[in-house]
């Protein structure tokens, strides 16, 4: 029997997985030559745990969870960081002499005998998952930088700010702070200046998350340090300042938006982080339902009109506008994008950065863009009536408009239009869908808890109750995976108004956003709410997390 067959055996007796599914990994094998388990893992199928919990029983080495053992710090020391990405392994205690190391490939000899070479002990190897391993790594590696021996007590203050910044540790600092954002998947990181200390916290899935305390001594290298990074004037410290760097994290090019904010204890630096593979995602991949996907296909598939995205900041407009310019993005098709500031470079798009000091504007480029003949446009933000105006203009003279808008729900764009001076029958006329949509924090797999909550309580809130049953639902727990939280990732909540004819009447009309709110109930819209609560039901996220985002 062949090994793959094997292991197929093995997970169907251990009921890790289904007929049907190793019956579609095989067929993939055999046309791509990968291995079975790994198919299994990028289905779905199968978790990785589970997969290197089974490889490793055939090999007859032991498996390890990192996520449930605590590190000695003082064995991971022993190896350097650089050996340790190099194959991939981390120490985790000694053992009689032996010196126990997590790997995700026991069977590489060359590490083994680097590890017995420069250690002195004898190598026992166990199995742990490769994603578990390069967590444990920049998890450790990155706790064993101690600020305090960087720098003699009182000497930053005495020091020139151009001596300091070009230092090698406050240069290890602040890379250091920059690789954990982006390795435990920040949107962005606050450098913020308190009264006794600097403060450095990630927003981690929309929340802010504290995850270090510098010394207040600090201060000045570690802000003039990112300043220069972002090539900007590091002796201007009244105004705000806004910049942009980039670095290469990981053999990964990741771009940084770096804006500085005077405090009464400092400048505040705030670096939004920018990954391309975020703008890659395909729509698909966002946490729309099947119906709403279908209902919003309906519109970005006709060659014009407009769709407007609407939420708060950091809600993921621009992810989903590019994950649908990504279908949109085609040989044949003229697209061009005007944005405040251009984010994401896309390959097959003239994009268009605003340049208010120069003239240029969303209204003025906006008007230059229609005399370059494009087929599909994307606006960055509907800010004033004129930008609002020529975009709807462009719409009903055959061209497809995609742009975002500030307003709290769908409905309530329509009434923000007409107040910015578009006139009712335009916005009737020209709008085809309007998206409102917020981001929820996605349930952590590993640990969340299942529970039947009060029925009363579900009542009032709104949630749907199926034949008056309650259901089994899903709430957070906390596990070392998810950094005690709860939750890892995010799903999108949407809420997508298509114009009706009953909905451009009411426009016409000039009705209340309330009014046309109960007709595009009545015509199939979803509140984010209700979003919410069929994603609360499907295990994706908790009650409290939608009522957080969508209440």
């Amino acid at each position: 029997m062949r090994k793959e067959q094997l292991l197929g055996e093995i997970l169907l007796q251990e009921k890790l997985i289904k007929e049907e599914d190793l019956t579609a990994a095989l067929r993939d094998q055999e046309k791509s030559g990968r291995p079975l388990g790994r198919i299994l893992v990028d289905m779905g199928a199968l978790k990785e745990e589970q997969l290197m919990a089974i490889l490793a029983a055939q090999a007859g080495v032991e498996y390890v969870n990192l996520a449930d053992i605590d590190l000695d710090r003082t064995t991971v020391a022993m190896v350097s960081e650089k050996t340790a990405r190099k194959w991939n392994l981390i120490p985790i205690h000694i053992e009689d002499d032996h010196l126990v190391v997590a790997m995700s490939n026991p069977s590489n000899i060359m590490a083994l005998d680097e590890l017995k070479l420069k250690t002195g002990y004898k190598i026992k190897p166990v199995v742990s998952s490769s994603t578990d391993v390069v967590d444990a790594i920049n998890h450790q590696y990155g706790l064993n930088l101690r600020v305090e021996e960087d720098t003699e007590e009182g000497d930053a203050e005495s020091l020139k700010v151009k001596e300091i910044i070009e230092d090698a540790p406050i240069v290890k600092l602040v890379n250091l702070i920059i690789v954990r954002a982006v390795e435990e998947k920040a949107s962005d990181i606050h450098i913020e200046p308190q009264e006794k200390d600097l403060r450095v916290r990630y927003r981690i899935d929309g929340v802010l998350r504290e995850t270090m305390r510098l010394p207040k001594r600090l201060q000045s290298a570690v802000l003039s340090r990112y300043k220069v990074m972002a090539n900007m004037d590091i002796a201007e410290i009244r105004k705000p300042q806004d910049g942009h760097a980039s670095l290469n994290i990981r053999k990964r090019n990741v771009d940084f938006r770096v804006a500085t904010l005077p405090t009464v204890y400092g400048e505040r630096i705030v670096l939004r982080i920018l990954e391309k593979e975020s703008i890659l995602l395909k729509l698909d991949d966002l946490g729309f339902s099947k119906g709403d996907l279908e209902r919003y296909r309906s519109v970005f598939t006709k060659p014009y009109g407009t769709i407007l995205v609407t939420g708060p900041t950091g809600s993921g407009k621009s992810t989903t506008l590019y994950a649908t310019l990504n279908i949109l993005n085609k040989p044949e098709k003229n697209i061009v994008t005007i944005e405040d500031p251009v984010e994401y470079r896309l390959k097959g798009l003239n994009q268009i950065q605003i340049n208010i000091k120069a003239g240029l504007t969303f209204s003025k480029g906006l008007r230059s863009i229609l005399r370059a003949s494009p087929d599909i446009l994307m606006v960055g933000e509907i800010r004033d009536g004129e930008t609002a105006q020529i975009a709807i203009e462009a719409a009903l003279t055959g061209h497809l408009v995609m742009s975002t808008l500030h307003t709290n729900d769908a409905p309530g764009a329509i009434s923000r239009l007409i107040e910015m001076g578009v006139e009712p029958f335009l916005v009737s006329s020209s709008i085809n869908c309007v998206q409102a949509q917020r981001l929820a924090r996605r349930l952590c797999e590993e640990c969340k808890q299942e529970y039947r909550p009060d029925k009363k309580a579900l009542e009032e809130i709104g949630f749907p109750l199926k034949d008056g049953k309650v259901p089994k639902l899903y709430r957070p727990k906390g596990c070392k995976k998810c950094a005690s939280t709860g939750y890892k990732g995010r799903v999108g909540l949407y809420e997508i108004m298509l114009m009706s004819k009953e909905v451009k009447r009411l426009t016409v009309e000039r009705a209340s956003a309330e009014e046309i709110n109960e007709v595009a109930l009545k015509d199939g819209m979803s509140t984010l709410k209700q979003d919410g609560f069929k994603k609360v039901l499907a295990g994706m996220t908790s009650i409290e997390e939608v009522l957080r985002v969508a209440a």
